[in-house]
């Protein structure tokens, strides 16, 4: 038996293909059913967003944004906001604060519903998709409710919110939260104790803490390797440090422990919607009052000609941003997803970087994958929770 050689094979695995979770590119290099060496090409995806919001104004830049992570849109959105917000001195009332806490943690779930239904999915467990998608078109119809978008609501603005709430919001998302947790507990009966899910899972695709720090991974990547670093936590943002929630952690790193954090959050945004839900008040306001870069009221638009004036100017010319540059990060779905803007002083921004986690971790797995199995490589992939629309900008 030691005399037979054998000769690797090079195989693609995507661009499309429907285990990549976007058009993901994996060269294989393959002994057998044995990963020798992985190589992914990105780009094929690539929109050229960053680049296009130098070319809108302030205000415009938010649907480009929604569109980059398009699982976590209104993340993105809030991410943006905060560091044009920064740069602008401004602070926002706490209903505003509150509201974009309550859409950012449904946003979470909407995100965590599609990943644990496609993982599922893809791990053998096909019924997991139906389950999970009917969960999430209620957190659509909320989007739909509030914006008139299911998709990208382009909701949260520079300065506040579109508009305020609209009749029977918090009805509705109420009804969601009483819902859901049962909801969970049918997920987990479907998954965790499931014996085929956890043969496929476990001691797959580890990923340790000091492994996730080196390659810059956060999140419930590094989370299920035993970090307990969230942005919520350590740099609270809009309120954050005023709700009570935990962060869940994990220690063993592999497929099956990233499925528990995630899991985990889930349930832990239900947390911090209840509590944000009760904060709301139906009616109130919805923005700052700042005029640089909020439209006067309606009532004083056609009483006022300062006011006509400044509407006017607003909606032509758009606002302009004191010269410098502001980076603040956001708890996204996938981590911390941080937005650095950069300004000259004008009406446009100079620059526009997105920190993206799906980048991250699409550079950490070769290394993941490396003597497993080829199933093994789509079980990883979905475990990390890429998007390629967040890695190709």
């Amino acid at each position: 038996m030691s005399d037979i050689r054998t000769e690797t094979m090079t195989v693609n695995m995507g661009p499309q293909h429907p285990s990549t979770h976007g058009v993901l590119r994996l060269v294989l290099e393959l002994d057998g059913e044995i990963i020798q060496s992985v190589i992914p090409t990105i780009g094929y995806l690539h929109t050229g967003i960053e680049k296009t919001a130098e070319q809108k104004k302030w205000q415009q830049v938010i649907p480009l944004v929604e569109r980059m992570d398009y699982l976590g849109a209104q993340s993105n959105s809030l991410a943006y906001a905060l560091s044009v917000e920064k740069l602008l001195g401004l602070e926002m009332p706490q209903r505003v604060k509150d509201i974009r806490v309550l859409l950012a943690e449904l946003q979470r779930i909407a995100s965590h519903l599609i990943w644990i239904g496609t993982h599922g999915l893809e791990i053998g467990a096909v019924s997991m998709l139906f389950y999970a998608v009917r969960e999430r078109e209620l957190l659509l119809n909320i989007n739909e409710l509030i914006a008139g978008f299911r998709f990208f609501p382009s909701y949260i603005r520079i300065g506040g919110l579109r508009e305020d709430l609209p009749r029977g919001f918090h009805a509705q998302v109420q009804e969601f939260l009483d819902r859901f947790p049962g909801k969970i507990d049918e997920f987990e009966g479907l998954l965790t104790k499931n014996d085929v899910y956890k043969r496929r899972t476990q001691n797959v695709g580890v990923i340790t803490r000091e492994h996730a720090y080196a390659w810059g991974l956060v999140g419930p990547i590094a989370r299920a390797g035993g970090s307990d670093y969230d942005v919520r936590k350590y740099f609270p943002y809009s309120g954050y440090e005023t709700y009570d929630f935990k962060v869940p952690t994990a220690t063993e790193g592999d497929v099956y422990a990233r499925y528990r954090v995630r899991v985990a959050e889930m349930r832990e945004s239900l947390k911090i919607a209840k509590q944000a839900l009760d904060r709301i008040s139906p009616t109130g306001v919805f923005a700052c009052d700042d005029t640089r870069v909020v439209p006067p009221p309606k009532d004083k638009v056609y009483s006022e000609m300062e006011a006509l004036i400044q509407h006017f100017l607003i909606y032509s010319q758009g606002f302009t941003v004191p010269a410098g540059d502001a980076y603040v990060p956001v708890e996204g779905p996938r981590g911390e997803h941080g937005c650095y803007i950069v300004s000259d002083g004008t009406n446009r921004p100079w620059r526009v970087k997105m920190r993206a986690p799906s980048f991250m971790a699409i550079q950490a797995l070769p290394t993941v994958v490396q003597g497993g199995l080829i199933a093994d490589v789509v079980a990883v992939i979905g475990s990390t929770d890429v998007v390629m629309g967040d890695c190709d900008r």
